[in-house]
């Protein structure tokens, strides 16, 4: 699906009514003068062309400034848990400081990373098959065409492996393997306190392989903010290597443009999390994306995302304390109420009236493989699957 289905256009109306006036002048005639034009008469130009406009149509509304997200520091956190529900349950996201991540080898995995956008395509596609939702991911003709692309992107496994070929000696993935093991290693420890501070065990067993996955998704940066592709997961981790390097974020509330510090970490609590904690998380809508600043003509994001490992059986619901859901409440029913958009709970009851359930249990495959392949922008993918 291109993403160019999701554009708008607006036009603006005939300023000058229904008559028709001459056409502007040409560079060749135009008087060198023109900033010599009294500013009363530029206002009242300006005031009778807002007049002008019809009320439904509103002005473009400038981007807000960059903000700096809510500072944690996991030594605190670790001690007091409790101090992380006031971010995940407000805004979805927040910056940890005082981890073990060193800096070091967070540049010298860029270094890496940046060298994988270098690769001829055909190398690209051949140490990076695609195996959803891992490989390498290109842009398709027809966004080319639409000047919409989404722009490539790697998405690697937890030890950063290439399919076995002879030229794979060429590719150093050390620092970038190191580094994503390391991220991961803090992503299992947020999860952890964000569950202790919800008040729901966790799921996530750090001994057993078999309950947890991790991915280092690798894109371009953009000068526009977009979702782009995605995937479903607990929490997102991003490490800030340089200074100014802004992120653009879809939150509950809408986009957000943040400016973590340099060697924070940007941690986003994913739409599973939200779903675990019943609707007490708030969430980020997909990645944060690396935004291009003026002059900038390239830049990365490398986000590690703490998912669950995805079979035909596995399912998402809520896992906290939920007292005297009646038994209609079962996977039979579960599985019908999905089918139809998730428009009614399976009693027809409202919010308050059902125990106080707000998502309903989900088929994980399913559920991925829609969000990745729609890459839904206005749309919350999770509205189905709440109780309305």
């Amino acid at each position: 699906m291109s993403s160019s289905a999701y554009k708008q256009q607006q036009q603006l109306p005939n300023m000058h009514g229904g008559a028709t006036s001459a056409p502007p002048p040409t560079p060749s005639t135009q008087p060198n003068n023109l900033l010599s034009t009294s500013s009363g008469a530029t206002a009242d130009a300006l005031s009778r062309l807002l007049h002008r406009l019809p009320p439904t149509l509103s002005l473009p509304k400038s981007r807000s400034p960059a903000t700096c997200p809510p500072s944690i520091s996991l030594s605190d956190v670790q001690a007091n848990p409790s101090t992380l529900f006031s971010s995940s349950s407000q805004l979805g996201f927040f910056q940890l400081t005082n981890h073990s991540v060193p800096s070091q080898l967070a540049n010298s995995a860029e270094s890496e990373a940046l060298s994988l956008f270098e690769l001829p395509r055909h190398q690209k596609e051949s140490f990076f098959p695609k195996c959803w939702p891992l490989g390498f991911e290109g842009d398709d003709d027809d966004e080319e065409d639409d000047g919409d692309a989404l722009g490539e992107s790697f998405c690697l496994d937890s030890s950063c492996s290439t399919e076995s070929s002879t030229e794979s000696t060429e590719l150093c993935l050390t620092s970038l393997r190191e580094f994503t093991r390391a991220l991961e290693k803090v992503g299992l420890e947020i999860v952890e306190l964000l569950c202790r501070s919800a008040g729901f065990e966790n799921p996530l067993v750090k001994d057993d392989p078999t309950r947890f996955s991790s991915m280092m998704w690798i894109s371009e940066g953009k000068k526009s903010p977009m979702v782009g592709r995605f995937y479903p997961h607990v929490v997102g981790l991003q490490y800030q290597i340089r200074s100014g390097q802004k992120y653009s974020l879809l939150a509950d509330s809408g986009w957000v443009s943040v400016l973590p510090p340099v060697e924070s970490i940007l941690v986003t609590i994913g739409d599973i999390a939200q779903v675990w904690s019943n609707g007490k998380f708030k969430k980020v809508r997909g990645r944060a994306v690396a935004s291009l600043g003026e002059g900038e003509c390239r830049c990365i994001s490398m986000s590690l995302l703490v998912i669950l490992p995805i079979d035909s059986t596995s399912r998402v619901g809520p896992l906290v304390p939920i007292s005297a859901v009646d038994g209609d409440h079962d996977e039979d029913r579960n599985d019908r109420d999905d089918d139809d958009g998730g428009n009614q709970n399976l009693n027809g009851k409202s919010d308050g009236e059902n125990e106080g359930r707000l998502f309903k249990s989900f088929s994980l495959e399913d559920y991925a493989w829609r969000v990745y392949h729609e890459r839904l922008f206005l749309k919350d993918p999770l509205d189905r699957y709440r109780f309305n």
